[in-house]
């Protein structure tokens, strides 16, 4: 464990001594941008921003696990087991400050190290949780074949919430920091670019241990190309409640003739029955079919209705515009989803009207609506 060292106001021979090694010193900083990219897109990003949310949070996953091995084997202060204090010792150091003393620690003081402890075990959450809301919300990584949209959308709220303590968290990491800086004269930032600190003579200099770090990178690379496959062949299995048959040709043919021919996940049975018992009037136009071709399309959409899946837009579709029950584009979620784009947008070819999904989500007919599918296309006003 980190022993105190004395004042800086002490005089002694200035000379530095390596105190954080490159790997420490690596992860920190890139730790610092991931985050920052993951916080940017995940408050403030729109759908299109959904990609590198996800990069961002997979990068971080990649950088805590090189953390808990660079904290087995890496040097001296990089380890676990050299910053972890007592609740007292803890303790001690806010009486510490209170006092007005600055007792110097080569590695992480009590506070310091505490704090460090916490933001991992914090992004390992909001890493834990956003897997599960990826697979329960949008159907995709590894979790994706196992997980219900409700656990999905729970988690997300427990995913936000320690997304904002996280923020917190950073600023009272940056307090402490500009208080040990400016108070304690400890040169915080410098030590975490350069890894060096002020020497303390009667401190055992850190060490590494070449056989360990060659243990240590071995291990990452191995527990990295693992964890690659198995994501990879997880990711790959059907999404839990996600329609993987084709739209049935009569339908797409008859329906399709005249607009776009909607997956039937996105309606409920009241919605397809409201809408296939009023062909003679439908928004305005007769559309009526042969009964044997209506009554074919009626069952293959009750058979398909939002009912029986488990997708994104099964479940949030379902809840009608009261006063305009049978039309998409009046639901709460679609003006909600939509509200940023101008009117105009809509009346520009290729899109040409609000349902024509397909327009701008690439994955419309398989009933997906992947943030990552949507491709608003450029055309000239009508």
């Amino acid at each position: 464990m980190t022993k105190p060292t004395r004042s800086l106001n002490a005089a002694t021979s200035i000379r530095s001594v390596m105190v954080w090694d490159i790997g420490i010193r690596l992860f920190h900083w890139s730790l610092v941008l991931a985050v920052l990219v993951a916080v940017l897109t995940g408050f403030f990003g729109s759908p299109g921003t959904t990609s590198l949310h996800l990069f961002a949070g997979t990068s971080i996953a990649v950088l805590l696990l090189f953390r808990i091995i660079w904290g087995l084997v890496g040097s001296t202060y990089a380890r676990f087991r050299n910053f972890l204090f007592r609740p007292s010792q803890i303790i001690a150091r806010f009486r510490e400050l209170k006092a007005g003393q600055h007792n110097r620690y080569l590695g992480h003081n009590p506070l310091g190290a505490a704090m460090v402890i916490a933001l991992l075990l914090v992004l390992l959450i909001i890493v834990s949780t956003g897997v599960v809301v990826l697979g329960g919300t949008l159907k995709q990584g590894p979790l994706a074949f196992m997980t219900p949209y409700a656990v999905g959308s729970i988690v997300k709220e427990v995913h936000q919430i320690f997304a904002f303590g996280l923020i917190g968290m950073i600023g009272l990491h940056l307090a402490g920091v500009i208080y040990e800086t400016l108070i304690g004269r400890e040169k915080l930032i410098h030590a975490m670019i350069s890894g060096k600190k002020i020497e303390e003579p009667h401190i055992d200099h850190p060490t590494t241990v070449r056989t360990h770090v060659v243990i240590g990178l071995t291990s990452f690379i191995a527990i990295s190309a693992f964890g690659f496959g198995l994501v990879t062949t997880l990711s790959a299995k059907p999404g839990l409640g996600v329609p993987l048959t084709a739209l049935d040709s009569t339908y797409e043919k008859e329906c399709g003739a005249c607009h776009y021919a909607y997956h039937p996940s996105m309606g409920t049975v009241a919605l397809w029955t409201g809408i296939l018992e009023g062909l003679p009037n439908h928004f305005g136009e007769d559309a009526t079919l042969p009964d044997a071709t209506k009554t074919q399309i009626l069952h293959y959409l009750l058979d398909n209705s939002a009912e029986h899946w488990d997708t994104r837009i099964s479940k949030v579709l379902a809840k009608p515009n009261p006063d305009d029950p049978l039309r998409f584009t009046a639901t709460r979620f679609w003006t909600r989803m939509h509200s940023d784009l101008p009117e105009a947008l809509f009346k520009m070819k290729p899109i040409g009207f609000k349902g024509n999904c397909a327009a701008c989500h690439q994955d419309a007919k398989r009933g997906l609506f992947a943030p990552q599918s949507i491709d608003i296309p450029q055309g000239d006003k009508l």
